[in-house]
């Protein structure tokens, strides 16, 4: 019905060849400059779904309600020595706080005074026991250190040990670890390899890495949205203070970035560098193709054109419509270009096969005109149903595809008119030659009468493998867990792997915000008691328990170590002299009581570099001292501070702790943290489970990745459902017959079915990057099938050798072109959408050039 009037619409248009090209030229500047000027990109994860979803409205309002939670950038400190990493991290801290250009605020949480101060309390009674006692044991050593905090203090309270272990008073059994670490400090830095004594280690053991290895810095960054990488400048901050700091141009303490933000800005610019090459990259392959299948320059430069104008104009619409591509819809360019080629393509090789009975060639208006009047229509329904299965998802609630829906669905529409339009203007200009009948695959005939000859078991082949993909259905899963989909090689994902060993740092928090502080106590415990949960923080877990019990151990410990501990005038430092005296004197006093270690003792190795030391230079001298006491004083102030600790309650968490779970208006936050790493589905979804069934209004990242999971899956279903609904409607409108309407959608839902068997048998697991497949899938297969479908109601009875199936292998060719650059990327993500497309596009190629002959009802094959 509509074969007349576009044949017509090319004829218009290839007579008017200048002023096409000309149109189309003003068309595609503006839409250039529209493009330059309106189109953005975001990486807000924020804006991928409705915000009127009731999980979203959820997570948007504890975003508002604790803002300083958001869009962190967190430096993470890793240091030789737990002393050293603190001191960077102070540092650090000190330099961003004045940098008000990039950070709204920057804080060190284990830092903090109150938490410091009341350090010992939170350790729980045996373990506070155990410390306590080690540190009144070691009273005559550190008051005499307190005194004298110097090389020469430390090695006249090395003094004391000989004279106990003279008088058989000494039992150094629970220092013989902190002897030992103390021996090779002193050995290395005698040696003339000084490395810093941690004193931290030396006197709490085991119990200096229970906060952590790590310490932080955590910052909120100032984001410019309008910027591939919101975060960057202020990455690049934090980079620039920390490479100036002593003990990280030591190589001694290094820092790490990652953070919701780091981690954002790092898959962002992975995603962008893989659109950009796998953009060109699929221009570059696209025109080998091009050449393949046509042969010749006149033809695939105004192809490349086409296309070229194609994208551009669909890049303006969605500057003007859109406004801002998000992380999925950025790939409508590659999908334009894998899709788009095929309509050229129908067009230029049927073109090409055009020729009159005699067998010569038409004149090219002719020819061109036939060749709209012959593949018009067809290209018309194909961009009409690929258009439709795009448009499918724009009223979905997943914003991100619903926007990548609609740039592509109008995308398809303006690859139609170029290629009705414009492509015959250019074909007219670059005058490439026609008449070459045979330019489909003549060596196909004998595989076409072989499908015809074994129709019955080839379709009943397929029938098995179509019921084996619908028992395999329910085995697919979705794995909706963003950091999968992540590089797992960046800096951010590398930082976070390094502190998932820790409950609590766990990117699987649950947020739960109850009215009160009673109440948010009351469920702590209730959440604390869950299997899968490690533990519920509320406000009160910044209040030590059992202080009854406490306080009195650390009282008595106090009421023996402070007396020698305040020492209100201090020694001064000590010249090298004084030392050197010092270290002659220890080690003639350890040199007395050899006799009475073992063979492995520790202090034998002291008292051998004392006696080296004795003799050193000035130089080496000092910076033994150095290596030695860098960090008594700090430790030394913190025991007096701990052990002068007071009764504390919630009133006296200071406000910027407080904060984080105690809002203004009274209501109080839980925060919950799984027992382990979530690896897996189930695990996730177990978690979250049995959280929302003591608290179902919960919010958080573990609840968002559960929920968005489960509006994508029903995005899908749901859309999938209208585009196959709204490509039948098309093609029973276009074809009339309803068995033409099925013989095209049959071997597209088998073609979905297989592609369900690889996913299981491969495996590729479904992801929310690559599920965008099953629209492309559509698009593509309703594409190729309508050709096959429309040819033979047109009469050709051998679809593979004629020109129809070059076409459609060549288009193949290009889309795969497209979608294996997508599988090049460094973006798991990406990478996974690129490979399961060139999955689904091996099934629909299969189910056209197979299937559909085979489901084709049978004709007499006579000469063609």
């Amino acid at each position: 019905m509509l074969s007349v009037p576009l044949g017509r619409l090319v004829a218009f248009c290839s007579r008017r060849a200048i002023a096409v090209v000309l149109a189309f030229a003003c068309l595609i500047a503006g839409a250039t400059y529209a493009s330059y000027a309106l189109l953005g990109v975001t990486t807000d994860t924020g804006t991928m779904f409705s915000s009127s979803l009731d999980w979203k409205k959820r997570s948007d309002e504890m975003g508002r309600l604790f803002p300083q939670k958001q869009d962190q950038l967190v430096a993470v400190i890793d240091a030789a020595l737990p002393e050293e990493a603190q001191q960077t991290a102070l540092a650090l801290a000190a330099r961003l706080r004045d940098d008000h250009a990039h950070f709204n605020y920057v804080t060190t949480p284990q830092t903090d005074p109150y938490l410091v101060r009341n350090g010992l309390m939170f350790l729980d009674p045996r373990a506070l026991e155990r410390v306590l006692n080690t540190t009144i044991t070691a009273q005559p050593f550190l008051s005499e250190l307190a005194a004298d905090p110097s090389g020469r203090g430390l090695f006249n309270a090395l003094n004391l040990i000989a004279m106990g272990i003279s008088q058989g008073q000494a039992d150094l059994g629970p220092f013989h670890a902190a002897l030992d670490g103390f021996a090779t400090t002193l050995q290395r830095s005698v040696s003339g390899t000084p490395e810093p004594l941690s004193w931290e280690r030396l006197l709490a053991g085991d119990l200096a890495d229970l906060g952590g290895k790590y310490q932080f810095v955590v910052t909120q960054p100032k984001l410019d949205y309008d910027s591939f990488q919101p975060g960057g400048a202020a990455s690049d901050a934090i980079r620039a203070a920390a490479s100036s700091l002593p003990f990280v141009q030591s190589g001694r303490a290094h820092v790490h970035i990652t953070g919701d933000t780091q981690i954002a800005d790092e898959e962002f610019a992975t995603v962008a560098e893989g659109m950009v090459a796998g953009l060109l990259g699929s221009l570059v392959l696209v025109t080998l193709w091009l050449i393949l299948a046509v042969h010749t320059w006149r033809i695939i430069v105004p192809i490349i054109i086409t296309l070229v104008s194609g994208l551009l104009l669909t890049t303006g619409f969605a500057a003007i419509v859109v406004g801002k591509l998000n992380l999925i819809s950025v790939a409508f360019a590659i999908l334009f270009v894998g899709i788009a080629v095929d309509f050229a393509i129908q067009f230029s090789v049927r073109f090409r096969a055009q020729a009159l009975p005699d067998g010569s060639s038409p004149g090219l208006l002719d020819a061109l005109e036939q060749t709209g009047n012959e593949t018009g229509h067809q290209i018309l329904v194909a961009a009409m149903a690929t258009s439709a299965g795009f448009l499918a998802f724009t009223p979905t609630a997943f914003v991100g595809v619903a926007q990548l829906g609609l740039i592509a669905g109008f995308g398809m529409l303006f690859a139609f008119i170029c290629t009705l339009t414009l492509l015959p203007a250019l074909l007219r200009l670059f005058h490439p030659t026609s008449g070459h009948g045979k330019i489909g695959f003549v060596f196909a005939r004998p595989i076409d009468v072989a499908i015809r000859h074994h129709r019955k078991p080839i379709l009943g082949a397929f029938v098995v493998i179509a019921l084996v993909g619908v028992a395999l259905v329910p085995r697919l899963t979705f794995d909706a867990d963003p950091l999968h989909t992540k590089n797992p090689r960046s800096e951010g994902m590398v930082t976070l792997g390094m502190l998932m060993s820790e409950p609590q740092y766990s990117p699987y928090t649950v947020d739960v915000l109850m009215p009160d502080l009673n109440q948010a106590a009351a469920m702590s415990d209730r959440l604390s008691d869950l299997p899968m949960v490690h533990d519920a923080l509320w406000l009160g877990s910044l209040v030590p328990t059992d202080q009854k019990t406490k306080l009195p151990l650390i009282q008595d410990a106090a009421n023996i170590m402070l007396p020698t501990l305040l020492v209100p005038n201090p020694k001064p430092a000590p010249d090298a002299g004084a030392l050197r005296t010092a270290a002659a004197k220890t080690a003639a006093a350890l040199g007395g009581v050899m006799d009475r270690l073992p063979a492995d003792d520790p202090l034998r190795r002291i008292q051998s570099a004392l006696a080296h030391l004795s003799q050193a230079d000035d130089q080496r001298v000092l910076a033994t001292n150095e290596a030695l006491v860098r960090f008594l004083p700090m430790q030394l102030n913190m025991l007096r501070d701990m052990l002068q600790v007071k009764p504390v309650a919630i009133a006296d968490v200071p406000a910027q702790l407080a904060h984080d779970y105690l809002l203004p208006d009274g209501r109080a936050l839980v925060e919950v943290h799984p027992t382990r790493e979530m690896k897996g589905n189930r695990a996730l979804h177990t978690y979250v489970g049995e959280i929302q069934k003591v608290a179902p209004m919960a919010a958080g990242s573990a609840i968002d990745i559960v929920q968005s999971a489960a509006t994508m899956v029903h995005a899908f279903v749901t859309a999938a459902g209208a585009a196959i609904v709204m490509i039948a409607i098309i093609l029973a409108v276009a074809l009339r017959k309803l068995l033409d309407t099925a013989l095209v959608l049959a071997p597209l839902l088998l073609s979905a079915l297989m592609t369900v068997i690889l996913i299981i048998v491969v495996p590729e697991q479904l992801n929310f990057a690559n599920i965008i497949a099953l629209p492309l899938l559509l698009g593509v297969g309703v594409s190729f099938n309508i050709y096959f479908v429309m040819n033979w109601r047109a009469g050709i009875k051998l679809p593979l050798s004629s020109p129809t199936a070059r076409a459609v292998l060549f288009s193949a060719l290009t889309t795969g072109t497209a979608f294996g650059s997508l599988a090049a990327s460094h973006h798991p993500g990406t990478a996974s959408m690129g490979r399961l497309l060139l999955l689904s596009l091996a099934c629909t190629l299969v189910a056209t050039l197979i299937f559909v002959p085979a489901l084709l009802p049978k004709r007499p094959i006579d000469e063609e």
